[in-house]
């Protein structure tokens, strides 16, 4: 099982992406999924998780007020809705689930997840 995250580009500060997670074959709806991001030369750091059931969800300081984590459970998708875009933003952002029907808080360590997607590349830049 494979997670697939998209929606990755090339963006200007202070605008918007929504990124996608999805899992062709695999339902999603009975699982918190968390995003996590890994800047260059940085150690992986956790985003936004959000419930199974979208009940609950937490998002990192860096990102309050400016990322909404949402899920679609009818299209098998979560998204991650990025507003105000920064540089530092920039990273490769994966999606992941530790298969726990509630997340740990925000993200932490990338052990406690056994199932990641692929990345997809977020460059923030003028």
């Amino acid at each position: 099982v494979q997670l697939q995250a998209s929606g990755g580009g090339l963006v200007q500060p202070g605008r918007s992406l929504e990124l996608s997670c999805t899992a062709p074959g695999f339902t999603l709806k009975h699982y918190a999924i968390a995003w996590f991001r890994q800047a260059p030369g940085k150690e992986r750091e956790g985003v936004s998780c959000i419930s199974s059931s979208g009940g609950s969800s937490y998002l990192a300081d860096s990102v309050k007020g400016r990322f909404t984590i949402s899920r679609d459970d009818a299209k098998n998708t979560i998204f991650l809705q990025m507003n105000n875009l920064d540089p530092e933003d920039t990273a490769v952002y994966y999606c992941a689930t530790d298969t726990l029907s509630n997340c740990r808080g925000v993200p932490g360590h990338t052990a406690m997840y056994d199932i990641w997607g692929q990345g997809t590349l977020v460059t923030v830049s003028s």
